[in-house]
């Protein structure tokens, strides 16, 4: 496996595109937007400059990294791939679409991947005529910095497909734990309900939100508390989450809070609109609860 592609140049994708491209692999970074491909490159830039002065890598590995990246606003530069792996979006219809068209556009033999947090891979893979040949690859953010990569069986999905993702997975110095394809796989069917019930203990009074994050950091040893990972997440991506789960498991325990779902219409989703549980200003780090939300 020499030549990827990484479909989204997003959060997700960017750091995906980059740690293939770190470690040897011809990396194309698909996009619609190439303002959104031009942003990930200087991500990456930046990034690979932060562990050049962090002594983590060497000037000529950076080098390498970005001579191994190349960028395209058109999927045709996954043809010659010899894997696929798709950030955008989750919304399931849009990977359904970019799929049907991978399906369609790459050799036979290409393996295509997911980065879904819980999109069923059986659903995704029966969309195409290699559902053997696709798999989950879900990755943690920050993807540079994070080792897990969930590897998500398909009810279809190969062992022959699934050993080379696992092994894949430990070429990019990444630790690859097998998952059943069941709605959140094990991260998000754990993480999610914990973050929701945060927000729930949020809702009904119990306490505010620099208390709930304060009890879950010190008193469980959290690096950090559930609501402001949630904002650092994307308060859209829990509820798409969540209404995943309930979808899935058509369990009342897995609904999302009106709380939550009320921020996402508003439009306060966190860290990258500036204003989820706590607001954020550019280039300040303090952790400033959300007006909404002093007492």
């Amino acid at each position: 496996m020499k030549k990827v592609s990484v479909i989204g140049a997003g959060t997700m994708g960017n750091g995906i595109a980059h740690v293939f491209a770190m470690n040897g692999y011809e990396t194309n970074l698909v996009d619609i937007s190439q303002p959104a491909l031009d942003k990930a490159v200087a991500t990456i830039t930046k990034n690979l400059e932060r562990m050049v002065s962090k002594g983590s890598i060497t000037a000529e590995a950076q080098a390498a990294t970005l001579a191994n990246l190349s960028t395209h606003t058109s999927m045709d530069a996954c043809k010659d791939s010899d894997l696929v792996v798709e950030a955008a979006t989750e919304n399931v219809d849009i990977k359904l679409k970019i799929f049907k068209q991978l399906d369609e556009l790459c050799k036979p033999e290409t393996i295509l991947a997911s980065n879904t947090s819980s999109i069923s891979i059986t659903k995704i893979g029966a969309a195409t005529k290699r559902p053997d040949k696709v798999i989950g690859m879900h990755f943690m953010n920050p993807v540079p910095v994070m080792k897990l990569v969930e590897v998500i069986k398909g009810y279809a999905t190969s062992e022959e497909v699934l050993n080379v993702t696992m092994e894949t997975s430990r070429k990019l110095g990444k630790v690859p734990v097998e998952v059943n394809d069941y709605p959140g796989f094990v991260a998000n069917k754990i993480l999610m309900p914990m973050i929701n019930e945060a927000i729930i203990t949020l809702y009904e009074g119990v306490a505010g939100v620099e208390e709930i994050d304060t009890v879950m950091k010190l008193g469980m040893a959290h690096p950090m508390g559930p609501l402001q990972l949630a904002d650092f997440i994307g308060l859209d991506v829990c509820l798409a989450i969540m209404r995943v789960l309930q979808d899935g498991f058509g369990n009342p325990k897995y609904a999302p809070c009106p709380l939550l779902v009320n921020m996402v219409t508003a439009g306060y989703l966190g860290a990258k609109t500036g204003e989820g549980f706590y607001k954020y200003t550019a280039g300040s780090k303090e952790l400033v609860v959300s007006p909404m939300f002093k007492k």
